[in-house]
């Protein structure tokens, strides 16, 4: 997290891990989510992404692929 973003966290549980072959139309990649709380740091972007933000769950960007999913998986854990 540090690397990609500059927040420091710590790691309070497994979300779950995604798989669809058919997840991603570039080819089939894996994603594992884990519920995070953040302990310092500034926001920053990493060398792959052009820019980093936080948003209101109920002002959220169009996302890619199954990221709403992901995002409601995220949402039922907290309940």
């Amino acid at each position: 997290m540090k690397e990609e973003t500059g927040l420091e966290v710590t790691i309070n549980g497994l979300v779950g891990v995604y798989s669809d072959p058919g997840r991603d139309p570039r080819g089939h990649t894996v994603t594992i989510v884990y519920d995070l709380k953040k302990k310092g740091g500034r926001l920053v972007s990493g060398d792959d992404a052009a820019e980093a933000q936080f948003f209101n769950l109920d002002s959220l960007p169009p996302l890619a692929f199954d990221h709403h999913d992901i995002i409601k998986d995220v949402l039922r854990r907290k309940k």
